[in-house]
C-alpha cells in the first residue's frame, strides 16, 4: 500500500533531501513537485526541484508557483542555504525550460484527477497552497490531510516567536489553518531535536551516488548545531513513514500576521478560546536517535 503526495517546496538543502527521500521511498508516490519562493527565489527553487528529478531518473512533473507571499514582502534565507540553494555538488547543465508561474493550477488537476484523497506535502512557504484553497474551494474533499513543516509553538527561528516558512508568508498559514482540512504541523518542536549527527553524516557519504551528493550539499548547509544539523523537511516524510517516532498533540493554532510576533503559530494550549476545538495535530516530540538510523536506511535505498 503506497501514499500519493504532492510537495509543495523551496529547494533548499534540507528541502532536497526530503524529495530524494520521497523519490526513492516505495511507499510513497510523488505525484508532483511544485515550487515557491523561500529558501531561494522561485526561479533557483524550480531549477533545484528539476535537478533532483533528472538525478534521480524520475519520472516527477515539477511547477512553478508564487514568485512573492500573498501580501508580506520577500525574504529568502541564502544566508543559510547559499545563492543557489542547493551549493557544493555539480549537477550538470542548469535546466532551461523552467515552468513558471502554473503550480495553483497544475496542484488543483494533479489532486482532482485522483481518485482517492491526496496527501499534501508542504515544506516551504504555504502561499502556493493558500492560493489553491481560496481559488478551488472544492479542492479540500479531495486532500486526505496536509503535513507541513513549519510554524513551532517554542521558540521560532527567524525572530523569537516565528519559524522561517510561516515568517515568509503569515497570511498563507492563516489561509490554511483556517481552511478546516484535517493538518500535521512539523515544527521547530522536533525539528530542532532531530539532528543528524556527525556519524550520520560520515556514513551517508560513503552510501552511493546519492549519498555523495547528500553529503556534498549537506557540508554547504549554514545551519549547524552542537549535536548536527536539523533537517526540518525530511520530518514531514519520516512522521508519513514512521509516526511512531513523534509525539503528537491536538491543538488549535491561530497564526499572527502583524506586528513584532508576526508569524508565530499560537497554540491554544488551555483549549480556552475555540470551544476547545481544535485544527492541527502538532508533533511535539520525536525520537532522535530513531530518526538519524531511519534516515540512514532512506539513503541506502536511494538509486541515481
Amino acid at each position: 500500500m503506497t501514499t500519493k503526495i504532492i510537495m509543495d517546496t523551496d529547494p533548499g538543502i534540507d528541502d532536497a533531501a526530503a524529495i530524494a527521500v520521497a523519490i526513492n521511498n516505495p511507499e510513497i508516490e510523488l505525484e508532483l513537485i511544485s515550487t515557491v519562493a523561500g529558501n531561494v527565489t522561485v526561479d533557483k527553487t524550480t531549477k533545484n526541484a528539476m535537478k533532483l528529478v533528472k538525478f534521480f531518473n524520475a519520472n516527477v512533473p515539477v511547477a512553478g508557483g508564487a514568485e512573492q507571499p500573498l501580501i508580506k514582502p520577500f525574504e529568502d534565507a541564502a544566508r543559510v542555504h547559499g545563492e543557489s540553494g542547493m551549493p557544493g555538488y555539480d549537477f550538470g547543465p542548469e535546466p532551461t525550460d523552467i515552468p513558471v508561474n502554473n503550480a495553483v493550477d497544475t496542484l488543483y488537476k494533479t489532486i482532482m484527477a485522483n481518485e482517492e484523497p491526496i496527501v499534501l506535502v508542504p515544506t516551504g512557504s504555504y502561499t502556493n497552497v493558500a492560493l489553491l484553497l481560496k481559488e478551488h474551494p472544492d479542492v479540500k474533499s479531495k486532500i486526505e490531510k496536509v503535513v507541513a513543516m513549519g510554524g513551532s509553538i517554542g521558540m521560532g527561528n527567524m525572530t523569537s516567536a516565528a519559524e522561517f516558512n510561516v515568517f515568509t508568508d503569515p497570511h498563507a498559514a492563516e489561509i490554511l489553518y483556517k481552511s478546516g482540512v484535517p493538518i500535521v504541523m512539523v515544527g521547530l518542536d522536533v525539528t530542532m531535536k532531530a539532528l543528524l549527527t556527525q556519524k550520520t553524516l560520515d556514513t551517508i557519504k560513503t552510501l552511493g551516488k546519492p549519498g555523495e551528493m547528500l553529503g556534498a550539499i549537506f557540508s554547504h548547509y549554514y545551519e549547524g548545531h552542537e549535536g548536527g544539523i536539523p533537517m526540518h523537511d525530511v520530518n514531514t516524510l519520516a512522521y508519513l513513514l514512521k509516526p511512531e517516532m513523534y509525539q503528537t498533540t491536538p491543538y488549535w493554532i491561530d497564526v499572527v500576521t502583524e506586528g513584532p510576533a508576526i508569524g508565530e503559530t499560537v497554540a491554544d494550549i488551555r483549549g480556552a478560546y475555540h470551544n476547545e476545538k481544535t485544527n492541527a495535530e502538532v508533533c511535539v516530540n520525536i525520537d532522535a536517535d530513531a530518526f538519524n538510523e531511519w534516515f540512514i536506511d532512506e539513503v541506502k535505498k536511494m538509486k541515481a
